[in-house]
């Protein structure tokens, strides 16, 4: 049965969403607290899709790395202390998620939520490719974690061989070995894992056509638009309150990011989030342009081939809802890049502009999706952090399976957003 549905976010999540829910027949009106133009965390992001990222941002001895971090301006972990209630609560639930039994649990779904999207992404780039302006360059060439000493390598080899029983591929490589793998950059490295799954595209291109399919299928858009509240009946949502007034419609999908965990504290939800803020910087004339996409492990930089140009993107700074640059933080990409990248120089980046966004996240790393047992008609696909570019299909599709009342594909359990009630 067809179904009138108010997706709120479009950032790749809410995008999604709307995209698969038109495919299964709802009508779809999108709205969005930006402008049209909006430059929103989907993006400046590094583009990669990552099955090899299965373990959560909560993870044994994150606490340790964040506190040693803080006292570092550049380091790519911050969180900048204040006084707030919402921020102590998520730290302790970062605090009380951060341990192997966690991991072990998350592990499974987290990868069976990136190599499903992974099958989604080259579905829809077989469909929207067709058209120069439509490709948006999806390169299945891996991913290489590169590790500057052979402690982080030895590291890395143990998230490979966690990689290998969870049904991966995982390849621990020497540096003469990574520098076959990409020999169109130079790398000073001790060695790398090599993640044949992973792939990377440009994340400007992908928002631009599903934006274009979403036209074209006939989606509405309501921009410019802030919900400011909810109006309620029973268990069900009425409508949606916002500064363009009432909205209403069957179904509502919450993708709104970081601001989620904000906008639902009115209709008794409990959705901890904080806003990560990430940065990135794009070289239009890179000196050298690897063919696949990397980490250096260390510094905690991505660094994406998009077309002719190169992106670095990094940090994870939680300082509240604001875009701000921090120069410090730009300050620790720039000075990480030239250790694994000798042929880049500092003054490469000099005057170019930098980019920031506010990725969600939940105290243990998880997405928040499916459906509140408190309203019948409320979806919530948000919470994702860093795995919002990578895990944006699958999310959507799963919302359209959730609003058309199908069972869901995949296994929702871990991700209710009821598991902090």
């Amino acid at each position: 049965m067809s179904k009138s549905v108010i997706v709120i976010g479009g950032g790749v999540v809410g995008l999604c969403s709307a995209y698969y829910l038109m495919r299964a027949g709802h009508t779809v009106t999108i709205v969005e607290r930006g402008k049209p133009d909006h430059d929103g965390c989907s993006l400046g992001n590094a583009g990669m899709v990552t099955p090899s990222h299965f373990v959560p941002l909560a993870a044994p001895g994150m606490v340790a790395v964040g506190l040693k971090m803080m006292f570092n301006p550049r380091s790519p972990f911050y969180i900048r202390p204040r006084f707030d209630g919402d921020l102590f609560r998520w730290a302790w639930g970062f605090y009380r998620a951060a341990n192997a039994a966690h991991v072990q649990r998350s592990a499974p779904i987290l990868r069976d939520l990136n190599l499903a999207s992974r099958e989604c992404y080259a579905e829809l780039h077989d469909q929207m490719h067709s058209e120069p302006d439509t490709d948006f360059g999806m390169v299945k060439r891996g991913l290489l974690m590169l590790c500057k000493t052979e402690h982080r390598l030895h590291e890395e080899g143990e998230m490979a061989e966690m990689a290998r029983k969870l049904g991966l591929s995982a390849e621990v490589l020497t540096a003469k070995q990574a520098a076959e793998h990409d020999p169109q950059i130079t790398m000073d490295i001790a060695g790398a894992v090599y993640f044949p799954q992973d792939c990377h595209l440009i994340p400007q291109r992908f928002i631009a056509g599903i934006t274009g399919e979403l036209d074209t299928n006939g989606a509405k858009w309501q921009w410019n638009t802030e919900v400011t509240g909810w109006r309620t009946q029973g268990n069900r949502i009425a409508a949606i309150q916002t500064n363009q007034g009432d909205l209403t419609a069957d179904e509502y999908v919450l993708a709104g990011g970081a601001w989620s965990g904000q906008a639902v504290k009115a209709l008794g939800l409990n959705l901890p989030m904080q806003a990560g803020k990430g940065y990135s910087l794009t070289l239009k004339e890179p000196r050298q342009l690897p063919s696949l996409c990397s980490i250096c492990t260390e510094a905690r930089v991505a660094v994406t081939p998009m077309g002719d140009t190169l992106r670095f993107a990094g940090t994870m700074e939680v300082a509240g809802l604001n875009t701000s640059i921090n120069p410090k933080r730009i300050e620790g990409i720039v000075a990480a890049i030239p250790r694994y990248f000798p042929a880049f120089r500092p003054d490469d980046f000099q005057d170019l502009p930098a980019w920031s966004g506010l990725r969600p996240c939940s105290p243990d790393g998880l997405p928040y999706l499916g459906r509140p047992a408190k309203f019948a008609n409320l979806c919530l696909a948000t919470g994702h952090a860093m795995m919002g570019m990578s895990l944006g299909p699958i999310t959507g599709k799963l919302v359209a399976e959730l609003v058309s009342a199908q069972t869901p594909s995949l296994d929702l359990t871990l991700l209710s957003p009821d598991r902090y009630s």
